[in-house]
């Protein structure tokens, strides 16, 4: 069977940023097709804390209120965090951030990956001006002539994606949301880059003698690194990214052996950890997309970006794509021009390309740096994260930068 129409936006991929792309371009008036292979699991309350959590930056926040979908997030099961601390364990620097500092009463939340997700789809859901294709999958696509009865703006062609069960959808424009590993990308035969850093991020909810106090604590160690993040429940979610063997040993041990190696690897900072879900993992590496954008194509989030979780950075990185795509495409359709021109896309090229680089460049200097265990360096990064500390404007930048 073969069915055909067009729409202003094709998404592929309804994961977190895709969604969030549909529901702003929506509610800017475009007409949207939301493409998923299979429904994400819904978010249920009495559920165990999803072991997949995301520090949101301000920017991140302040687009969720605006697709009304942060309320819900915020009154499930969200946790502010208003402090950072992050110290490196070879030497005595230190460097600490606040929300009070900033006039701000928070830095940022943890919030687990389907939740968002939840809320994101659901909204999707409700939304009439979307048009949610699941399951449906993209085998094929290409360039086609808009037609005459196509043109409600001067659009002299459009993308024609071909789904798996031979129906097909004419969009001005399509956008890959669809994951590191996107499919589409490999379509339009865009390339992207990889550096396998040759480790797995072990990751758990553990509880602990003292209170997290809303604190995202991180720690640099020899060839690895550890992060901390508060949980609304008390616990704290950890990211313990460490080279393949070591991350193989890690997992291996008994529930009592991890425990202890934790509690040692973060100088017990909270006390003894007295308790702790199964460990999962993940490969950790840095892919950067070649170019953002193809005749009426443009990629978002992992399809264009995947960086060092050590930050924390990947999702925000991704809504910061969304911001800026869809008020570029809003700015080019109030001034009555084709808003998936080529010279339209690149101005949101231009601008996300080179922050995303700069931002995954920077990760992986920092691991790169602070991953080492060779006494010079060790002293210049302590010396570094204390003079960062003592610095004022230095200071403020990094706490602005991290929030978006």
């Amino acid at each position: 069977m073969t069915s055909r129409r067009i729409c202003d936006v094709a998404v592929v991929g309804a994961g977190m940023v895709g969604a969030a792309l549909a529901l702003d371009l929506a509610r800017r008036g475009f007409e949207v097709a939301l493409i998923e292979s299979r429904a994400p699991a819904p978010w249920r309350a009495e559920d165990e804390v999803d072991l997949r959590v995301v520090a949101l930056a301000a920017s991140s926040i302040g687009l969720l209120e605006r697709l009304d979908v942060w309320p819900s997030i915020a009154s499930a099961r969200a946790s502010a965090y208003r402090r950072m601390r992050v110290w490196d364990a070879l030497t005595p620097g230190s460097l600490g951030f606040d929300a009070a500092d900033e006039g701000a009463s928070a830095l940022g939340y943890i919030v687990e990956n389907k939740l968002i997700q939840s809320a994101l789809w659901q909204a999707v859901e409700r939304q009439s001006a979307i048009d949610l294709r699941c399951p449906a999958r993209v085998v094929a696509t290409e360039i086609v002539a808009a037609g005459a009865a196509d043109a409600r703006v001067a659009s002299p062609e459009s993308r024609l994606l071909s789904f798996d069960d031979g129906t097909q959808l004419k969009a001005r424009l399509v956008v890959a949301a669809d994951g590191a590993d996107s499919a589409l990308r490999g379509l339009l035969g865009i390339a992207a880059h990889d550096r396998d850093y040759a480790q797995r991020g072990i990751v758990a909810h553990v509880s602990h003698e003292r209170a997290h106090e809303a604190t995202a604590w991180q720690r640099f160690l020899p060839r690895a690194t550890l992060a901390f993040l508060p949980l609304a429940d008390g616990r704290s979610s950890i990211v313990w990214s460490a080279p393949n063997a070591e991350a193989a040993r890690l997992l291996a041990l008994d529930d009592a052996a991890f425990r202890a190696e934790l509690g040692a690897a973060f100088d017990f900072r909270l006390g003894a950890i007295t308790a702790a879900t199964p460990r999962a993992a993940f490969p950790l590496r840095m892919r950067l997309a070649d170019r953002y954008i193809a005749p009426r194509f443009a990629l978002v989030g992992d399809a264009a970006h995947v960086v060092h979780p050590l930050a924390g950075q990947g999702v925000n990185l991704g809504f910061r794509d969304v911001a800026e795509l869809a008020g570029v495409l809003s700015e080019a359709r109030e001034r009555k021009a084709d808003f998936a021109a080529e010279t339209n896309l690149r101005r949101y090229e231009r601008r996300r390309r080179s922050d995303n680089a700069i931002s995954a460049r920077a990760f992986d200097a920092i691991q790169r740096g602070f991953g080492s265990d060779a006494s010079a360096i060790a002293a210049l990064r302590g010396a570094g994260l204390a003079l960062v500390d003592r610095i004022a404007p230095l200071k403020r930048f990094f706490a602005h930068r991290a929030a978006g």
